[in-house]
């Protein structure tokens, strides 16, 4: 651990100096399928891809260095039958500090066997999506039995969270007024069952989720921060402000990384500013892969800089194609997802005291 602090700090110098450094996380989407028809997602539109096999991802793994993080996602990542042989392969080979899974919950059944079967495993934190009780998280979701799904997913797996070595949270998307409202509701339930809960409000649109390929979605402005639904701004504030005081109880890097997301909401919306605002990790620290093997830029610019199954990493990794899309994010003016902000905030080091 002593040595990777150190390396995180030459990795954050290194790109001080705008150099490009090998990818210290991986946000791998390993499907766009979806068992859920979310309104503030479009994913479950897009036409269907072909995935990367495990004998893909072995070999592409093995062209990668070892990973601080690897996030697993979709789509539902759960679809896919062959997840725990990719979260093996994922744990083996990149040797992740930290293996991120996210979830609609759905399939109850699948998400616990996978939890259950990786006991003696490196921890994995499962972060499951509930955007309200009830019919309010049904109609996000679009899916009818979202709501009694995703509760006996909680249940069954909060109790065994020690046992099965697993890091359990909620993670709760706010698409409008609505959704402020059903915050603490949500958040008192989930201390019932000691599943941590974990916020984040809905932009316009992504790229990478957008069912046209190869667009740019960036922000044009430093600050520009589009919300998915409409908020008053009062409700907003004091959401905000609960939200803050609710991160209080979380451990130091946790409760830190929440309430430095949740200023920059704070910033943009209340107060037009853009601050704070790291450097972006894109192309650089931070590596997104497609399902089919494509290395897109980033959350909001889905241009394509090769493709991982046709090209060898290296190759890409210093390809003019690259070069060109590192150039584009270094002119970016910032963006305020929290996928790509947190990372950013970790390898800038500005999420430091």
């Amino acid at each position: 651990m002593i040595f990777r602090g150190i390396s995180l700090v030459s990795h954050a110098l290194q790109r001080r100096f705008n150099l490009t450094l090998p990818p210290r996380m991986l946000t791998y989407t390993v499907t766009f399928a979806c068992n859920a028809r979310c309104i503030m997602c479009d994913s479950w539109k897009m036409p269907p891809r072909e995935e990367l096999t495990l004998d893909d991802l072995e070999r592409i793994f093995a062209q990668l260095p070892r990973l601080d993080v690897v996030r697993l996602t979709g789509g539902e990542p759960f679809v896919r039958r062959d997840l725990p042989g990719i979260a093996d392969l994922a744990t083996r080979q990149l040797r992740p500090l930290v293996l991120h899974v996210t979830s609609n919950g759905l399939l109850t059944e699948r998400i616990v066997r996978f939890c259950e079967s990786r006991r003696g495993q490196p921890r994995l934190h499962l972060l499951i999506s509930v955007d309200g009780l009830g019919e309010k998280h049904n109609q996000i979701r679009g899916n009818r039995s979202a709501w009694p799904s995703v509760l006996e997913t909680l249940q069954t797996i909060a109790p065994m969270q020690h046992r099965w070595n697993v890091r359990l949270a909620v993670n709760q998307t706010i698409v409008d007024a609505e959704g402020i409202q059903h915050y603490g509701l949500l958040r008192d339930v989930l201390k019932k069952l000691g599943v941590l809960h974990q916020v984040v409000l809905a932009y316009d649109t992504s790229a990478t989720y957008h069912v046209e390929a190869d667009v740019d979605l960036a922000p044009r402005q430093a600050g520009q921060f589009t919300t998915f639904g409409e908020i008053d701004t009062r409700d907003l504030e004091t959401w905000l402000d609960e939200a803050d005081r609710d991160a209080g109880e979380l451990p130091f890097w946790e409760r830190r990384a929440k309430r430095y997301y949740l200023r920059g909401i704070r910033n943009r919306l209340l107060h037009d500013r853009a601050a704070p605002n790291p450097a972006c990790a894109a192309l650089n620290s931070h590596l997104r892969i497609f399902p089919n093997g494509d290395v897109p830029t980033c959350q909001f610019n889905s241009r394509i800089v090769g493709n991982l199954r046709e090209q060898p990493f290296t190759q890409l990794w210093r390809s003019e194609g690259i070069a060109e899309q590192w150039r584009w994010v270094r002119r970016c003016p910032g963006c305020w997802a929290e996928c790509e902000v947190l990372p950013n905030a970790v390898y800038s080091l500005d999420l430091l005291p």
